[in-house]
């Protein structure tokens, strides 16, 4: 088994993360809320953003050059 390039291996990892990043949003949305938090409360603003970031990375990531 031959090890991954250096651009397979940061296309990985720019995915992994990228998933990390909207699991941890969703998270945070989930936990503000159940916890009595509004919907401007600052967890669910960070939780938003967390998963747009996640989301956006994974768009630009697969647009990007092959």
């Amino acid at each position: 088994m031959s090890a991954p390039s250096g651009r397979n291996l940061h296309a990985s990892t720019t995915t992994i993360l990228s998933v990390l990043m909207i699991i941890i949003g969703a998270g945070l949305v989930i936990r503000t809320l159940t916890l009595g938090g509004g919907l401007f409360a600052i967890g669910v603003i960070m939780g938003v953003l967390f998963v747009a970031a996640g989301f956006g990375r994974l768009w630009v990531a697969t647009r990007g050059p092959k």
